[in-house]
């Protein structure tokens, strides 16, 4: 049941959350301790409004007393000191006290305390509730709202009302389409919708003519489908392998009609329900959970990897924050970068040496990791340490690392003895440490141990890239040099499976290289081998572990290309995640399948040697296939340029595909004149796939604009073997990869192999 008042200002009760203690908790408020830093600490008033979507809240600003922040632009809601704000500015005492409010993009954090300990239960319960329930949001509640807003039973709603009503349920419909559509209903002219009027402005609202089509085509039996024409739909259409049971499960499940859900039959409604879930999305439900093989060595992944985790924004003078780490590892980032160097009082810090990037204490980054490491992804974690402190404070890096991570961080070989291949990713829940050794694993299980307590080593390759890309005071580039430094034997002791080597070319590594030691390479170097030497990379990485990093170049935290080094089989290719791309999108596409866990296996011509198979010219181009996109439309497209009065958008679709050379693609529809909210193409594209099992689809819905570049209205990305053949929902992300609430692209897939 629904409750809902229709007065100037609507009161919306969730679906599911009537008389909940917590939400009536947070609808009357209270105040919170607000902190910003050690000195700023204020009492405010916060409380959710009526529309359970907007949090008000006091502000003593002169110009800004009432300030308000949508629900949907939070995240997430940490409970306890879980932001470095908090960390640092508040006591351990009022760990239960504290909570923080995680908002999407780069906004700054909320860092609140609550009075009481119950106070700030119910705080986090009540918003997590709500956050809970504005993912479920669908059509049908939207429906039971619509009817049930007329609290005083007079049957009426005013176009004011119904416009605010809509945006508070979530459904952005230009004020232009409200009125065309608010128009055709009141049938009576009176300037307000009564009773009928109002079922039927909300299935003009959801019309989806292209639904009709596909409907009616499969509906033989009469008005309604009968559970063997939806059979047929899941067989002919879906190409899915479905059973009678399959089709009445689905009945059963998003059927909203009780006699049609009696009959084993499925309205248009129940239909249109099915398509918009997870059944009916272009992924693979199957690859939302991990379902590939995560029993063979590491190596043989593609590993969701981070460049300067700690930077929060450019190279040069950003801000250096645990908070970088979390938002790094949540995104299921299972390799993070730590840049280490001495700090004050004795404790090694994280920062980009030599810039004016602020820094973070390493014990803080070591304790953030530990405790959001696992949260999205129990597979393991490498931690790859960039290590320019002294002695003493590496010891002390050494420590916090044991002392903090205990019995999850990996200090020796799993089998106590001198292994042979790497771990697994089933080695859940541990950290591996990538760095600087001082010698061989083979010494520590042989009577040659040279007992070494310090020595030392080369530096990191990056490291020595930035050292040597100075200039001297005539303005010309310094000439390369091998700088030194000392290592610590405690700090060595903890490299096991991932010690840092220079690459002296393949041949070496082949002949004189370990399996656990493994070289980075800059971009440059690395796409250039890519390029010239593909074959030999892949077999280099079938028995070595590569981890590739930008240029020093990219002071802007900006990205390269990842894909010519997956094609490589490059395991680590670590991308800067504080910056909104391409390339982070083809990123996230990349390890949107097997679960989130951060693993992919890599084909297994990547894998297994013997293999000839060469990404650039396809010496061995073995699979081709016929992959038709057909976009038919779109559904409830945002504004994107606000600073426009009366804008809408004229939307466009891009198919594009990434992988090896010859099926890196793009098409485009034509551009649809100022319809955001139900624009239909109806275009069909063809791309010729060689290798499906190394492409990536990256679907890009644009602005279009004749005088300036498009502006990005969402995208997605998938592995192009996660997609579901037939008609499927699309989501649509923004640039940062938050989903857009309502917003979606409908298509038809259909893949036809070629001998």
């Amino acid at each position: 049941m629904v409750s809902v008042c229709l007065t100037s200002d609507l009161c919306v009760t969730p679906l599911g959350l009537e008389g909940d203690v917590d939400l009536r908790f947070l609808l009357v408020g209270g105040e919170l301790l607000k902190v910003k830093s050690s000195s700023w600490k204020k009492n405010r008033f916060y409380k959710l409004q009526e529309d359970c979507t907007t949090m008000w809240h006091e502000s003593h600003r002169t110009f800004k007393r009432n300030q308000t922040f949508s629900i949907d632009d939070v995240d997430s809601v940490r409970k306890g000191r879980q932001s470095e704000g908090l960390q640092k500015h508040t006591e351990a005492h009022v760990e239960d006290l504290c909570f923080s409010i995680i908002f999407k993009g780069r906004r700054r954090n909320l860092d609140l305390v609550a009075a009481s300990v119950e106070e700030a239960r119910q705080w986090v319960n009540g918003l997590e509730k709500i956050l809970s329930n504005m993912k479920k949001l669908n059509r049908h509640w939207i429906f039971n709202c619509m009817r049930k807003a007329d609290k005083n039973k007079d049957n009426k709603i005013t176009l004011k009302e119904l416009k605010h009503f809509l945006r508070q349920i979530n459904i952005e419909v230009d004020d232009m389409y409200a009125e065309v559509l608010f128009a055709k209903c009141d049938k009576s002219n009176s300037g307000s919708l009564e009773g009928p009027e109002i079922k039927h402005f909300y299935d003009l609202l959801i019309y989806r003519e292209e639904i009709d089509v596909i409907y009616g085509k499969y509906a033989t039996t009469g008005e309604q489908m009968s559970v063997k024409n939806l059979l047929n739909f899941l067989l002919n259409e879906q190409r899915e392998v479905a059973s009678m049971e399959d089709a009445v499960r689905l009945i059963e499940r998003y059927e909203l009609d009780d006699s049609a859900k009696q009959k084993n039959h499925m309205t248009k409604d129940g239909f249109l329900m099915y398509l918009q879930q997870e059944e009916g999305s272009i992924l693979n439900p199957a690859h939302k959970e991990v379902f590939q093989d995560m029993s063979q060595p590491i190596n043989h992944y593609f590993i969701s990897s981070s460049h300067n985790t700690y930077l929060m924004e450019d190279q040069l003078k950003g801000h250096s924050s645990t908070e970088a780490y979390i938002k790094a590892l949540m995104k299921s980032c299972r390799c993070v970068e730590l840049d280490c160097w001495d700090g004050p009082h004795g404790e090694p810090i994280i920062y980009h040496g030599h810039t004016l990037t602020s820094k973070v204490l390493f014990k803080d980054v070591i304790k953030a990791i530990k405790e959001y490491a696992f949260k999205t992804s129990e597979y393991p974690v490498i931690l790859s340490l960039e290590n320019h402190c002294t002695l003493e404070q590496q010891k002390l890096m050494a420590q916090h690392m044991i002392s903090i991570l205990g019995s999850a961080l990996l200090t020796s070989p799993l089998e106590d003895q001198m292994p042979t291949a790497f771990p697994s990713p089933q080695l859940k829940g541990r950290f591996i440490i990538k760095g600087k050794r001082l010698n061989k694993l083979d010494a520590v299980y042989s009577n040659t141990s040279p007992g070494v307590e310090e020595d030392c080593v080369s530096e990191e390759d990056e490291a020595a890239e930035t050292n040597n890309s100075k200039t001297d005071s005539n303005g010309q580039k310094a000439k390369p040099k091998k700088s030194k430094i000392k290592l610590a034997k405690e700090l060595s002791d903890l490299v096991i499976y991932c010690k840092s080597v220079h690459f002296s070319g393949f041949e070496h590594a082949k002949d004189n290289q370990a399996f656990y030691e493994m070289s980075s390479f800059k971009e440059s170097k690395a796409v250039n081998l890519a390029e010239t030497a593909v074959n030999a990379f892949i077999h280099h990485n079938m028995t070595k572990l590569s981890r590739i990093y930008p240029a020093g170049s990219r002071t802007d935290s900006s990205n390269y290309d990842p894909v010519p080094l997956w094609n490589a089989g490059c395991q680590i290719v670590a991308l800067n995640f504080q910056t909104p791309s391409k390339e982070m999108d083809l990123n996230q596409g990349r390890f949107r399948s097997n679960g989130q866990s951060g693993y992919v296996l890599k084909p297994d011509f990547q894998r297994y040697p013997g293999t000839e198979f060469d990404p650039v010219t396809l010496t061995k181009g073995p699979w081709l296939k016929h992959k038709n996109f057909h976009v038919i439309s779109a559904q409830q497209l945002p504004k994107i340029n606000k600073d426009k009065c009366k804008s809408i958008v004229d939307p466009l679709v891009k198919v594009e595909i990434y992988g090896v050379p010859a099926d890196t693609c793009s098409k485009e529809t034509r551009s649809i004149e100022n319809n955001g909210f139900n624009p239909m193409w109806n275009e069909t594209f063809q791309f010729d796939i060689h290798v499906p099992e190394l492409a990536l689809v990256r679907f890009l819905v644009e602005d279009y604009d004749s005088t300036s570049q498009n502006d990005l209205i969402g995208q997605y990305c998938l592995p192009l073997t996660s997609l579901q053949n037939g008609y499927r929902q699309v989501p649509l992300l923004t640039k940062h990869g938050d989903v857009i609430p309502s917003a979606g692209l409908f298509v038809h897939l259909m893949l036809l192999d070629s001998k």
